[in-house]
């Protein structure tokens, strides 16, 4: 127990040296060195690459030619890093493809053993200096061969494991070493607290993934504990080899339930058994349909594999896929009859349909129908894997028995997102067997792939204001009809769909939604959107005319796959001047796509909902609302989803599917998928409301509660959130030194401005305080209006609304007093929201005081007295708290542009840091401190001095000359040599710097000079 106390909180020089251990003597791993001072250190360390490929047999003239192809496609400048990526896999997965001699044929280079891992060489180099745009230092990096697979970004205990995320996103931007992933597959970041998370290139911080297994074992630091699973070296090979995705510009990995449920299903298909994966949904049951089927494929010559769905967005999306992976051999069919030509054809061997294909219309007798296809003959070739999405459905029943009796000896493999109610039980087990893998909602929420979900019943009141009105114009209505007419008419009136489309109650749930994307901080914000679920086309109608009088005219649509045609109408003619449902349903349509022009094999409908349904996706500020009936239910993946509105009845799977829209990931201001439910379709228990009834059907090993399905109370869930949120701030601003009043948060979050190294300490202080007042700000802004309903007391109330004051004042002075400007984007939208709803009028215009423009900036524009005058009530109050801001501020500017002249900004420090000194000590007056302090202001600001050379006019020049000892003639000549040598976009390319690197070394005679003087033109924008 002392052992561990002494290594709480521990240097990440420790952790560094800990892991290093771990994969030279637990993974047996090689150890390249530490290669921080290495020169020309890179992803495809040639020696290394050599040495493996003349061990495999290789002579020197394919070894060469495999590594000019092998270089030349890793660093292919005109392509993006995706390209670039998904280019160099290629041959890493397949090899390379060269000529020794032009009268032979081409000869495979393979650059690593896939078969037998023990056969590679695996090693890691740690502190691998990079050279690009600007110098990086990436902590691990794993090499196969000599080529980099895998950065390992370590951070000490107590600093976030997203430090160590972003350090490799900021790492793979173009201003830095992006050429280096080039060949990169895996990104992972650790620390001893958090564990290990992993993505591969171009992963949103949100992506990163947790690996899970053998979690009862606690015997080891997660960290070190998944290091040793993912980078075994057969995993970390099988991964590569079989689980990696390029898919519509997005490169995958899988997630540990994609993994190990694929690895089920091998077991399955090599005992040629059929069974089903259930996997929740939003879960990528889609990449576990293609990952299977390219390893069947590849892993059996006779095998075929024919993937049925019943959406055509997944049918495309899955040949997409397959092509983009390198699979150009799949055919997706355009009916029955040709999916049936084809699998009587033995290729090709992947083939995609839509399950209607085996729809069974005309049969009276439909088990003596089955029967019959089972006595006739089978003519498909090869071994049929047959894969089925969506497999529960009971209306699919009579479909999956004949294709069944059809495909004869074929295995089938279902998948749902949902358990298998009762009802369904018989005919999905009898098709496809027992389950493979199952991942539950409950799993999925806890892993963070999907979130959870809130729910809300509301109630519109559906009175009728006078019956009696209502009896005599029906009575007007019906003359001439007899009283069984009426009475027939009267009964189809009355029916619930009817009184609860009438316009009053649509108007009352329009406006309630228009509310809602008011107030509710993700629908108002430019991220975030809903879809309402109308009864009918009719009702959708009526829905999507009521909202063009509202702010959503322009911002909503109408998804419902109706298609205009006369033919609809013909009979529906009434003769009076009133429109039957068919007849209002055809008018809007044939008006709303009046100026619509149909795209290629599309209808006019069609081409309007892509548009619609593309935007929602892509563009949530510019559609907000879609109303949908049937479609977008099953299916539709759009993170910036988070309300759905219910006016519709639906139950068990379907209302489980629907609800599961707004449950995707997105940013991190939407935490919830909520659902507003107008039909009190989900009965209130106590603070939980389960999707499922009693008679679902649970396998043997698993409890009822795990598979239940909790939909949160929003504002019981709101509360939660918004207690945790004010505690969170509360610990963060705990450490700050009495009497915890603006200067004493000032130092604690700023530091001493006299130390260079402070405000860089102490940014991750300032980080944490922005993040939790920005989580503050959501959640006291999602329930404000609902405070009472909520659980809390007036005093409560009021006391909670200072707070939030408090806190949003803390955190603008503690941004000017560092001199840090936010990206804005981020925050605005919460922000002016929460300010000018619930916080008083005076502070609403307090989020950026100063627009543009930093406080030096005013300083130099305005003077001293206008700086000082709009920072923050906090900061202006003290005089010690206005020198200290206006220092940090000096200070951030010198070490921001530091290396654009470092031996004037050094100066600029020395004279800072006399200025602090004379201040503390008293030795000039407050007055003469602020002009000193201007001056000085000025001077970093301004890089033009006048004491300069007469031939030293460019900015370029003069950082030259006051680095090169004031030497003019050298500095003349350094810029002429970079000039003459520089090529369009040489930054980040290695061949361009040393064109130039070449020049300077003429000059200067000097390589250590070179690299110290390139450092400095690298930051020159005029080279």
């Amino acid at each position: 127990m002392s052992k561990t106390n002494q290594n709480v909180g521990q240097a990440e020089r420790a952790t560094q040296n800990r892991i290093v251990t771990l994969f030279r003597n637990r993974l047996h791993y090689a150890y390249l060195g530490n290669w921080e001072d290495r020169l020309d250190n890179s992803n495809i360390e040639e020696s290394e690459v050599r040495k493996y490929l003349t061990s495999q047999g290789y002579n020197d003239t394919l070894i060469a030619r495999a590594l000019d192809k092998l270089r030349a496609t890793a660093n292919n400048y005109s392509e993006n890093l995706y390209t670039n990526n998904q280019n160099v896999y290629k041959l890493l997965r397949y090899g390379i493809g060269v000529v020794e001699n032009a009268s032979e044929n081409n000869q495979q280079v393979h650059l690593i053993d896939w078969k037998n891992p023990e056969k590679n060489n695996f090693a890691i180099a740690e502190e691998v200096t990079v050279q690009g745009n600007r110098e990086k230092r990436p902590d691990i990096v794993l090499y196969v061969n000599g080529i980099a697979l895998g950065v390992l970004e370590l951070k000490r205990s107590i600093v976030s494991i997203g430090d160590g995320i972003r350090q490799s996103i900021v790492n793979q931007q173009k201003e830095f070493i992006q050429s280096f992933f080039s060949t990169i597959q895996f990104v992972f970041a650790g620390n001893d607290t958090e564990g290990l998370r992993y993505g591969t290139i171009l992963t949103p911080e949100k992506y990163f993934l947790k690996w899970k297994e053998d979690e009862q074992d606690n015997s080891m630091l997660q960290l070190d504990k998944y290091l040793l699973k993912m980078c075994d070296k057969k995993r970390f090979l099988e991964i590569l080899y079989d689980f990696v995705l390029f898919d519509g510009g997005i490169k995958k990995l899988p997630r540990t339930h994609q993994y190990f449920g694929i690895k089920a299903a091998q077991d399955f298909v090599r005992r040629r058994e059929g069974g089903i994966i259930w996997h929740t949904q939003g879960s990528g049951k889609s990449l576990i349909m293609v990952w299977l089927a390219k390893w069947i494929l590849e892993n059996n010559p006779n095998a075929r594999v024919v993937m049925l769905t019943d959406r055509v967005e997944l049918d495309k999306q899955i040949e997409r896929v397959f092509h983009e992976s390198g699979e150009k051999d799949i055919k997706r069919t355009t009916s029955g009859k040709d999916l049936m030509e084809q699998l009587n054809n033995p290729l090709p061997r992947l083939l995609c349909s839509l399950i209607h294909k085996f729809g069974v219309r005309g049969v009276d007798n439909f088990d003596a129908y089955i029967e019959e296809l089972k006595r006739g003959p089978t003519n498909t070739v090869g071994e049929l894997y047959v894969f089925v999405d969506e497999c529960h459905r009971s209306e699919s029943g009579k479909m999956h028995k004949a294709m069944k009796a059809i495909l004869k000896n074929s295995v089938f493999i279902g998948f749902t997102g949902t358990p298998l109610l009762k009802k369904d039980k018989q005919t999905t087990h009898e098709v496809f067997g027992k389950y493979i893998h199952i991942y539950k909602f409950n799993e999925a929420v806890k892993d963070g792939v999907v979130l959870d979900l809130a729910y809300e019943a509301r109630d519109i009141d559906t009175k009728l204001s006078s019956e009696e009105k209502v009896d005599a114009w029906f009575n007007a209505k019906t003359k001439g009809l007899n009283d069984f007419q009426k009475h027939e008419l009267k009964k189809q009136w009355g029916t619930m769909r009817k009184v609860l489309s009438s316009k009053s109650r649509m108007e009352k749930i329009v406006q309630d939604v228009v509310f809602d994307f008011s107030t509710k901080h993700r629908l108002n914000s430019e991220f975030g959107n809903a879809i309402l679920v109308a009864g009918s086309i009719y009702e959708a109608t009526r829905y999507f005319v009521l909202f063009q009088d509202t702010s959503l005219k322009g911002k909503c649509a109408l998804i419902t796959s109706y298609n205009p045609a006369t033919k609809d109408i013909t009979t529906e003619d009434i003769g009076e001047n009133t429109e039957t449902e068919k007849e209002y349903v055809y008018k809007l349509y044939s008006g709303m796509l009046k100026d619509i022009s149909a795209e290629p094999n599309k209808s006019k409908s069609e081409t309007y909902e892509d548009k619609a349904r593309t935007k929602f996706i892509k563009e949530p500020a510019n559609m907000k609302l879609l109303i949908v009936v049937d479609k977008l239910l099953v299916g539709f993946d759009a993170p910036p989803c988070t309300y759905m509105y219910i006016d519709k009845k639906m139950q068990d799977h379907g209302l489980f599917q629907a609800i599961c829209r707004v449950n995707r990931l997105d940013s991190e201001d939407k935490e919830f998928g909520y659902i507003v439910d107008y039909k009190d379709l989900c009965q209130k228990l106590e603070g939980a409301y389960s999707v499922y009834a009693s008679e679902l059907d649970c396998p043997e090993d698993l409890d009822k509660p795990d598979i239940d399905i909790l939909l949160k109370d929003r504002l019981e869930k709101g509360k939660e959130k918004l207690d945790g949120a004010l505690e969170g701030v509360a610990l963060v601003c705990e450490p700050v030194a009495p009497p915890k009043d603006n200067l004493a948060h000032i130092k604690y979050f700023c530091g001493n401005p006299e130390n260079v190294q402070d405000l860089k300490d102490n940014e991750m202080k300032r980080t944490a305080l922005y993040k939790h007042i920005v989580r503050l700000i959501r959640s006291y802004a999602n329930i404000a209006d609902e405070m009472v309903e909520a659980g809390y007391n007036v005093d409560e109330i009021v006391g909670i609304k200072n707070k939030v004051d408090n806190y949003l004042k803390l955190r603008e002075e503690i941004r000017m007093a560092s001199g840090e400007k936010l990206d804005m984007k981020v925050y605005e939208a919460d922000m002016r929201h929460l300010i000018d709803t619930y916080i008083q009028a005076e502070d609403s215009r307090r989020i950026d005081p100063f627009g543009d423009q930093s406080l030096l900036d005013i300083m130099i524009n305005s003077g001293n007295a206008i700086a000082i005058k709009t920072l923050p009530d906090g900061i202006r109050s003290s005089k010690e708290a206005v020198a200290e801001t206006i220092e940090n501020n000096v200070r951030v500017k010198i070490i921001k542009d530091h290396l654009i002249d470092p031996a004037y900004f050094d100066e600029m420090s020395k004279l800072l840091s006399e200025i602090v000194r004379e201040r503390k000590a008293n030795a000039v007056s407050y007055e003469e401190y602020l002009k000193k302090i201007a001056e000085l202001a000025k001077r970093v600001t301004n890089l033009t001095r006048d004491d300069m050379p007469p031939e030293i006019k460019t900015d370029a020049q003069r950082s030259l000359y006051r680095n090169l000892g004031k030497n003019e003639k050298l500095a003349i000549l350094v810029d002429k040599a970079v000039y003459s040598s520089r090529h369009a976009d040489w930054r980040g390319n290695p061949p361009s710097e040393n064109l130039i690197k070449q020049a300077m070394f003429h000059v200067l005679k000097d390589k250590t000079e070179v690299e110290r003087i390139f450092r400095i033109v690298k930051q020159q924008h005029e080279y």
